[in-house]
C-alpha cells in the first residue's frame, strides 16, 4: 500500500445539493474539488442520468444554487457572467441565472436580477420564489434610478471603511458582519422582470417551502430590530392575494424546519425547556384552522447528521416530505442513519448502517443520498428494497492502492457509562516496535466521532502514529440526557477523554506511553486548553479554534451571549455579573498556571465562533508562564478552516500540526 500523503485532499471530490427531476429519472448534484493555485474550490453541477451515470454537466467551475426547472432543465446561478461581475465590482448587487438542457447543448443566460440572490423553489412557469441576502441601509438600490440611485452607490462605497453595530448578534462565523443584514424572500416574474417582496423588512428567514398544490408558500423565521431571540415562527403566504398570515408567533419554539403535512403542517422543534438550547428537536403538528400544536410523536435522537469529517464542502436537505412520508436524517450512537415518518407519527428506519448521510433525496419511491460510507469518502448511493447501492465512484481513483487505515472499535465504561473510541493503526504496523499516539476530540459538543474517512487522522496513521478518537458525555448520538454537559464542561467530559486515553494505552502496549499528542478544535479545543492545564502526560499539544476563558467568550462571540450562559448552566437571570466563579470554573485559562506542556495555537482572524481573542490569551497566558508556545493566525479564514478553508491554508494548518508533534517527538 502506498502512503496516503497531507497534500492528496487536493485531489477529493466535495458533492452536495443532491436533487431529483421533478416527475423525471435524473438527480443532479454539485461536485466540488480543490484548486491550489486559485486557492479556492471550483464547482460544477453534474447529472446523474437515471441514478445510474454521473455525467458532468458544466466545466467552469463557476455554478452556484440551482433548482430543477422541469424534467430535463435545471437553472443555476453563475458567476461566469461578465455584465454580472461589472456591476458587482462597481458596488451593486447582481445575480445571473442560467438555464441548462440536461439532454444536451451549452448553458444560456435565463435572467438578471439585480439583489444577491439564490433560487429555493419553481412556483409556476418563468416564476420563482429566491432568497436574498439583504441589507437594511443599501439593497434598496435595485429600486431608484438616476441620481438618487448613484448617491445611495456612493455612500454605500464610503461606508466600507466603517462598520456601525446596533444589533445582536452583530457578527456571525462565515458571513461576517450581519447587522442590519437579513435573508429576505422575493418572488421573480422572468417575463416581466418583476420582483415583488414576500417578508417584511427586518424579518430573517429561516425556511420557506411551497405547498403541494404550489398556491402558498410556508415560511419561517424572525423579525428583530435589537437584538434576535431565537425563537421562530411560522406564516404563510398566498400567492394569489399576496395575503400573509401568522400561524405561530416567534415565542416559544425554535425550529428547525416546517414542512407541509397533509391538512396540517409538521414543525421539527424545541422548546427548549428541558435541556437548554442542545435539546433535540421533536416532532409536532401545528393546525392552521385553530393554531393548536400538538405532539405528534416523543422523539429524542438527534435530527440531522452531526458525524464530523474534513471531508466534505456544502450541504443539501437533511430531510424531505415524499407521498405523506417524512423522511429524514438522525444521528445514533455514531453514525448517521435514514428514517421515514408517516402521518399517524410512526418511526420506521431505511437505512441504518456505519458511516454518514450527509444529504437526501428521492427519485421516483427511491431514497438516494451523498454519504460516507464503508471508510470511503463522498459518493452517492441508492437504497433499493433497504439494500445499500452504490451509484458513484467519483472518488474511488484518489485512494486506489493507498493506505486506509480501519478504524478498530473500542467500547469501555466509565464512571457506568458504556463509551465508543476507535484506534487507527499505524501504517505497516509491526506489533513488534512502538509508536507515537495522537488523542483527536470532536467539537460541538454536540457532534460524534464516527466510521468515516477523516483526512487528517489518515494522515497521521500514515506517518506512523496510532491515532485515537471517542465521543465522551456531552456529544450527540445518545439522546438529550447524555448530550446535557450544561455546567459539566471540564469535568466528565474530561475524565472520559483521560479514561479513553488509559485503554488504549492498556490495550496496545506499541503505543508509548511517553510518546503521546493531543489535539483538537472549537470544543475539541476547549479540551486541549483544558487538558494542558491538568495533566502533563502528553508531550505536545495543538489546539485549534478553541475556548480559553468563558467570561471574555460571552461578549465576543456570535452565539456567545446565550450560549455560554446556557452551556454553563446558569439560570435565565444568571450573566457575567452574578455568575463569575462558574465561568472562571470552568476556564481553561484559570488553570495554566500548572501548564507545562509545549503548546501549538491555530486560530483565524475571522472566526466569530470562538473568536481569536480566546487564542490570543491561551498565548500570552503560556509565554507568561514560561510554556513553551507557538500561535500560527490564518487571516480571511473563519472558524470552518480545517473543513472549508482555503486549501493552500488547509494544507499549511495541516502541516503546522504535524511537524509541531515531529519536532516534540524527536526530542
Amino acid at each position: 500500500m502506498e502512503q496516503l500523503l497531507l497534500e492528496d485532499f487536493l485531489r477529493y471530490r466535495f458533492l452536495s445539493g443532491l436533487k431529483a427531476a421533478p416527475g423525471g429519472e435524473d438527480l443532479a448534484f454539485l461536485c466540488a474539488m480543490a484548486d491550489r493555485e486559485e486557492n479556492s474550490y471550483p464547482t460544477d453541477l453534474w447529472l446523474l442520468e437515471k441514478g445510474e451515470t454521473p455525467r458532468r454537466l458544466t466545466g467552469d467551475g463557476k455554478t452556484g444554487a440551482f433548482l430543477w426547472d422541469g424534467p430535463h432543465t435545471l437553472l443555476f446561478v453563475s458567476r461566469r457572467d461578465p455584465q454580472a461581475q461589472k456591476l458587482q465590482e462597481a458596488g451593486e448587487e447582481a445575480t445571473a441565472f442560467y438555464r441548462l438542457d440536461t439532454t444536451g447543448g451549452e448553458a444560456v443566460k435565463a435572467f438578471q436580477v439585480p439583489l444577491a440572490a439564490s433560487p429555493l423553489e419553481k412556483v409556476g412557469d418563468g416564476r420563482y420564489l429566491l432568497s436574498v441576502q439583504w441589507d437594511m441601509a443599501f439593497s434598496k438600490a435595485y429600486r431608484l434610478k438616476g441620481k438618487q440611485k448613484e448617491e445611495l452607490l456612493q455612500a454605500k462605497r464610503e461606508e466600507r471603511d466603517y462598520q456601525v453595530l446596533d444589533e445582536l448578534p452583530f457578527y456571525f462565523n462565515g458571513k461576517g458582519y450581519v447587522n442590519k443584514k437579513r435573508t429576505a424572500l422575493f418572488l421573480y416574474e422572468e417575463v416581466t422582470g418583476a420582483l415583488t417582496r414576500v417578508t417584511p423588512e427586518a424579518f430573517d428567514t429561516a425556511s420557506a417551502h411551497l405547498s403541494p398544490d404550489g398556491k402558498k408558500l410556508l415560511y419561517t423565521g424572525e423579525k428583530f430590530l435589537s437584538k434576535r431571540r431565537e425563537k421562530s415562527g411560522v406564516w404563510v403566504y398566498d400567492l394569489l392575494t399576496g395575503k400573509t398570515e401568522e400561524l405561530l408567533p416567534a415565542r416559544e419554539y425554535e425550529l428547525y424546519d416546517a414542512l407541509w403535512w397533509g391538512e396540517k403542517i409538521l414543525l421539527l422543534a424545541t422548546a427548549q425547556k428541558r435541556y437548554g438550547l442542545n435539546e433535540n428537536a421533536q416532532f409536532y403538528t401545528l393546525d392552521p384552522q385553530t393554531r393548536e400544536v400538538a405532539l405528534l410523536c416523543p422523539y429524542e435522537d438527534a435530527l440531522g447528521s452531526s458525524v464530523g469529517s474534513d471531508c466534505r464542502l456544502g450541504g443539501g436537505d437533511d430531510w424531505t416530505v415524499h407521498n405523506g412520508k417524512l423522511y429524514f436524517t438522525a444521528t445514533i450512537r455514531n453514525a448517521s442513519h435514514l428514517y421515514a415518518l408517516d402521518q399517524a407519527g410512526t418511526i420506521s428506519p431505511v437505512y441504518t448502517g456505519e458511516g454518514s448521510v450527509d444529504c437526501l433525496c428521492l427519485l421516483g419511491d427511491t431514497p438516494y443520498f451523498v454519504g460516507m460510507q464503508q471508510h470511503k469518502l463522498q459518493e452517492i448511493y441508492a437504497v433499493e428494497q433497504g439494500a445499500l447501492r452504490q451509484a458513484t465512484a467519483l472518488n474511488r481513483e484518489v485512494l486506489s492502492g493507498k493506505y486506509v487505515a480501519q478504524p478498530q472499535k473500542l467500547t469501555f465504561v466509565n464512571e457506568g457509562t458504556d463509551l465508543d473510541g476507535w484506534v487507527l493503526l499505524p501504517k505497516d504496523f509491526d506489533p513488534q516496535k512502538t509508536y507515537p499516539g495522537i488523542l483527536d476530540i470532536h467539537g460541538g459538543p454536540k457532534t460524534v466521532y464516527g466510521e468515516v474517512f477523516y483526512h487528517e487522522m489518515q494522515v497521521w496513521a500514515n506517518l506512523g502514529y496510532f491515532v485515537f478518537f471517542c465521543n465522551p458525555r456531552g456529544g450527540d448520538g445518545r439522546g438529550n440526557e447524555f448530550a446535557d454537559l450544561r455546567g459539566k464542561y471540564g469535568t466528565i467530559d474530561y475524565r472520559d477523554l483521560m479514561a479513553f486515553t488509559d485503554q488504549v494505552v492498556a490495550a496496545y502496549p506499541q503505543l508509548e506511553e511517553t510518546r503521546l499528542f493531543v489535539t483538537g478544535g472549537s470544543y475539541g479545543g476547549f479540551m486541549t486548553n483544558w487538558i494542558v492545564g491538568h495533566t502533563q502526560r502528553f508531550r505536545a499539544a495543538a489546539t485549534q479554534r478553541s475556548i480559553a476563558n468563558w467570561v471574555g467568550f460571552g461578549f465576543t462571540s456570535d452565539i456567545g451571549e446565550g450560549f455560554a450562559r446556557d452551556q454553563m448552566g446558569l439560570s435565565e437571570k444568571g450573566s457575567v455579573w452574578n455568575s463569575m466563579e462558574k465561568l472562571w470554573e470552568h476556564s481553561p485559562l484559570k488553570y495554566l498556571d500548572q501548564a507545562r506542556t509545549p503548546t501549538l495555537i491555530i486560530h483565524s482572524d475571522e472566526d466569530y465562533r470562538c473568536p481569536i481573542s480566546e487564542g490570543y490569551q491561551m498565548y500570552a497566558a503560556l509565554k507568561q508562564r514560561g510554556v513553551e508556545a507557538r500561535m500560527v493566525i490564518f487571516h480571511g479564514e473563519n472558524h470552518e478552516l480545517s473543513r472549508s478553508g482555503k486549501p493552500r491554508h488547509r494544507v499549511r494548518r495541516l502541516r503546522e500540526i504535524t511537524q509541531w508533534f515531529e519536532s516534540h517527538d524527536k526530542r
